[in-house]
């Protein structure tokens, strides 16, 4: 069938419709454009606690158990739906915590916070952010530039090198760093541990420990790193330990504190933990899957 055949098909059967129908409504006329100066938008925000915590179910079973569920968990549960679809309050809110997550990952570290815990800063071998999100192993690796500065600046073999890394939330960081840093060195200090030179790493991945320890050869070494953020969850922070990491050193050899944010796990409660598994590390010389085994 050549194409001015199925043009005429088409054109026949959007004459038999109008003919149908009566005549043609003029559009213009029956929906006149609204003036915008009386436009009003009636939609309550749905990000705010409130609307959260506001059950989309009509007409509930139990309505006192639902809203204690929902105040319970941070998980998307009691939205409702109309028909087969998510109600317009519940996907508003999707879209906006979906907007939390895309401004966290590329959210740089408040450089004033850095400057006030006196961290200097070096980089990893991804040179912009979207190469970082492309190519997470340069994320693992430090520029040639960024050991020779390590070399000069940060203290050798001592028993605790900690720095930290923006990772895929530099939100995590701006939220958490203040409260856990005093914790970890105050701690580490009264146990009887020598810490290095801390230190911030831009675009990091935690396979960085590997790079690091090659050059301060610490007993133990851990890096602060924001975690891949959920919905609307930005602040969540994790602590990665390695016992002598080096080159071959894998995620089998290091032990990790996860979900570090007020809501979570406590940062001053972190702290503290990080610092008995360090000693724990130093006393039996083994991290990760050894530690465990130990």
């Amino acid at each position: 069938m050549q194409e001015k055949d199925i043009q005429a098909i088409v054109e026949s059967v959007l004459a038999e419709l109008q003919a149908s129908e009566g005549a043609t409504v003029d559009t213009a006329q029956a929906y006149p454009a609204a003036d915008v100066d009386d436009l009003q938008i009636d939609l309550d925000d749905p990000t705010l606690p409130e609307a959260r915590q506001q059950p989309g179910i009509e007409r509930p079973i139990n309505p006192d158990g639902l809203r204690a569920l929902m105040a319970a968990t941070p998980a998307r549960i009691g939205v409702g739906r109309s028909g087969p679809r998510p109600r317009t309050a519940a996907s508003l809110l999707f879209l906006a915590d979906h907007g939390v997550t895309q401004d966290a990952l590329m959210h740089a570290v408040d450089a004033d916070l850095l400057e006030e815990l006196g961290l200097f800063s070096v980089e990893s071998q991804a040179a912009d952010r979207q190469t970082y999100l492309k190519r997470p192993d340069l994320g693992r690796k430090l520029t040639e530039a960024a050991k020779a500065v390590l070399r000069d600046r940060c203290t050798k073999n001592p028993d605790v090198q900690i720095f930290v890394g923006d990772g895929l939330s530099g939100a995590a960081i701006d939220h958490n760093l203040r409260q856990i840093m005093p914790v970890l060195e105050q701690g580490l200090n009264s146990a009887g541990l020598s810490v290095g030179t801390p230190f911030f790493v831009k675009n990091a991945r935690v396979g960085l420990l590997n790079d690091v320890n090659g050059i301060v050869d610490a007993r133990v070494c851990a890096i602060l790193i924001g975690e891949r953020p959920g919905l609307a969850r930005a602040q969540s922070m994790s602590i990665y330990l390695g016992y002598r990491p080096r080159s071959a050193s894998t995620d089998a050899n290091r032990d990790a504190i996860c979900n570090i944010y007020e809501g979570g796990l406590n940062p001053l409660e972190a702290g503290a933990h990080a610092v008995q598994l360090i000693q724990r590390m130093i006393r039996d010389k083994a991290s990760g899957v050894g530690l465990k085994l130990v």
